[in-house]
């Protein structure tokens, strides 16, 4: 089968819009890439919880094509592909937070709870236990459990989107990795074995956190508290990269 960057007809469709921006051109544009958004939007999907419609991130996802297909310039050598994918995930999370599906005061208590893991773990020199996190955050010890389920099961916590993103993006293209997607990979190369293992299931693979509890045979909550404390480290690293 002939890649959609490669099909004559759809080059000459391509040239005919890239000199006249015309709108009906667009729209066949739309229609041949339609199957990448809803690729793109079925990943996404299998991380968030049952209320999430697939056809709401469909809609948003094609917002994004479309802003791809404006944009994008040919003589720069990137597939279409490459250069839409990072554009239509995020559209699709533009629009999770406009849904806000997850409530400001559950987000804000999970993110105190990876905060709290990750102060813990520096001073007590290894993963702490829920009841330490829970001393740690002044929670009680079940909502801290549930806390973590929620962040963990549902996948709801759309700043790991973001962080997904960038990740998908650094990988998918390392070839025209510009500075940006260098530095990130160079973040995830300073983590150790185990947490590199974590965020390469979770991010690059698809899997749940109990399901890559299940392949290291640890708890879920374990794996939680090392994917926690792996963004947190990432996220500080990069911040870090972004002052000097």
């Amino acid at each position: 089968m002939t890649p959609p960057d490669r099909d004559d007809s759809v080059l000459l469709v391509w040239k005919e819009f890239q000199q006249t921006r015309d709108a009906a051109l667009r729209n066949r544009l739309v229609m041949q890439y339609a199957p990448l958004v809803k690729y793109v939007a079925g990943r996404m999907r299998a991380r968030l919880p049952e209320s999430v419609d697939q056809d709401d991130l469909v809609s948003d996802g094609v917002l994004g094509l479309m802003d791809a297909i404006e944009r994008f310039e040919p003589a720069r050598g990137l597939t279409f592909q490459t250069f839409a994918v990072p554009r239509i995930r995020g559209a699709i999370i533009d629009g999770m937070r406009a849904m806000d599906f997850v409530p400001r005061s559950v987000r804000d208590k999970i993110r105190a709870i990876s905060q709290a893991q990750t102060a813990l773990e520096a001073r007590l020199g290894r993963l702490p236990e829920d009841h330490e996190v829970a001393g740690e955050t002044g929670l009680p010890l079940q909502q801290v459990r549930d806390l973590l389920r929620q962040a963990s099961g549902n996948h709801a916590n759309v700043d790991d989107f973001d962080l997904a993103d960038e990740l998908s993006t650094a990988g998918e293209s390392r070839v025209e990795a510009g500075d940006d997607n260098v530095s990130l990979m160079k973040v995830v190369d300073q983590l150790s074995e185990r947490d590199q293992v974590v965020i390469a299931l979770y991010y690059y693979e698809g899997l749940t956190l109990a399901e890559i509890g299940q392949v290291l045979g640890v708890t879920e909550s374990r794996i939680s508290q090392v994917h926690s404390r792996a963004t947190a480290s990432m996220r500080a690293k990069l911040l870090a990269l972004e002052t000097v």
